[in-house]
């Protein structure tokens, strides 16, 4: 059994779900567990929607763009698919949930957006069926149980465990199986989601709980690159990378695995592949138990960066107890540090950009520290770096922050 992924450049119109459909097929001499994300910019619209609803603004005009866009991508896969695959009975629901209050907006955000996963897996469902007929549907908040931390739900594994062998082995016995990546549901059933871009997470799940031959994800690139060919111009692609440098490179940032996918896969030794859906035949990348001598060095550029500094209004050394509090102050703002760096007299790190979270971190340490900050910054990883790499990313830069390591460099640029 092996488990694949489509995200939603891969889903984002009715050619682009034959093509999909046409992957699997392929695969279909063995069992299948077939995730999938929202459709292209679904989940964008659907926090824009969000918004406007928290604004008290009018969304009609985005709704009805939302509908109508995943209406025709129903009939342009054939002439009964809007209704087979109840798209009206959804956005029907989804106008009905946009008018409840909710205690967060963490909570409200959960139960909106989460909309993009079961449109999208009901439409493709519908269509995926008539080329390979031997395919159940699941819906996966039956499978993944989640505590009630929304945005950012955990996974109970236990529970999740169990309902997947209970509910997933058995349907797996003689269909496959497809279902939604991103979400899963808390133990009063309400829709959690597992943090942006989690479908991968999802799929990483399911295999190492299914004891899948690996897991693949169906991406619009060739594989992983060394950088964003968006941002630098003659990248090479890895064909392997071992599990930890593929690890380091979504802690530090790069967007092509979602960064909680890694480890469970890693802890069963199931490979994980990163594969072009336009070029199926290509081998892209294979992540795994691997060692490569003198990997490439890899650039990472992590944007929207701010660079905070925090000294003791006395001008008293920086030490433990000190960074402890600060410390201690990130955890309760549910701050992650990028990277961090103290001197005798400041404790600098750089986050991502959050001026709610910025706000809630200053009131815990305002009374204690003088706290200065630069924003609108890049934070560059160099991992593997040799003197080339460093040289081509300081060159005529305003750097602010360098740290060096023994694989990796870093540079907070403005």
């Amino acid at each position: 059994m092996k488990v694949f992924k489509f995200g939603g450049a891969s889903i984002k119109s009715a050619e682009a779900i034959r093509n999909m459909c046409l992957i699997v097929k392929a695969h279909c001499n063995e069992k299948l567990v077939v995730v999938v994300s929202a459709m292209d910019k679904t989940t964008n619209q659907l926090e824009r929607i969000l918004e406007a609803k928290n604004n008290d603004y009018d969304y009609s005009d985005e709704l009805n763009s939302l509908e109508n866009y995943h209406a025709n991508i129903a009939r342009d896969l054939g002439e009964n698919f809007q209704s087979e695959s109840s798209i009206d009975d959804i956005f029907h629901e989804l106008r009905g949930v946009l008018k409840e209050d909710f205690d967060s907006q963490a909570e409200a955000y959960d139960q909106i957006i989460s909309f993009g996963e079961l449109l999208s897996s009901r439409i493709i469902y519908t269509y995926l069926k008539t080329v390979v007929p031997n395919f159940s549907f699941v819906d996966i908040r039956t499978i993944i149980r989640t505590d009630s931390q929304f945005r950012d739900a955990q996974v109970n594994w236990d529970i999740t465990t169990a309902n997947s062998k209970s509910k997933l082995a058995e349907d797996l016995k003689s269909n496959s199986i497809l279902t939604q990546g991103f979400i899963g549901a808390d133990s009063r059933g309400n829709t959690t989601t597992l943090g942006r871009e989690g479908s991968d997470f999802t799929g990483a799940i399911l295999a190492s709980i299914l004891g899948a031959k690996s897991l693949t994800v169906w991406k619009d690139v060739p594989g992983i690159l060394n950088a964003d060919p968006k941002k630098l111009q003659d990248t090479i692609k890895f064909d392997d990378i071992s599990y930890e440098e593929a690890a380091e490179m979504t802690y530090y940032g790069a967007k092509v695995i979602h960064p909680k996918t890694i480890k469970p896969l890693a802890n069963k030794g199931i490979p994980l592949y990163v594969r072009p859906f336009l070029s199926p035949s290509e081998k892209g990348t294979c992540i795994h138990d691997v060692h490569v001598h003198k990997p490439h060095p890899s650039i990472i550029f992590k944007e929207n960066q701010t660079l905070l500094s925090f000294r003791v209004d006395d001008f008293t050394f920086i030490n433990e107890k000190n960074l402890t509090q600060i410390l201690h102050a990130f955890t309760l703002s549910n701050i992650r540090i990028n990277l961090m760096q103290n001197s005798a007299l400041s404790f600098s790190v750089c986050i991502d950009t959050n001026p709610i979270k910025l706000e809630e971190l200053n009131r815990h340490l305002g009374g204690s520290f003088s706290i200065f900050y630069n924003d609108k910054l890049l934070l560059i990883t160099i991992q593997n770096y040799d003197e080339e790499s460093i040289r081509l990313m300081s060159s005529e830069r305003e750097i602010l922050l360098e740290q060096r390591s023994r694989q990796n460099f870093q540079l907070v640029v403005r």
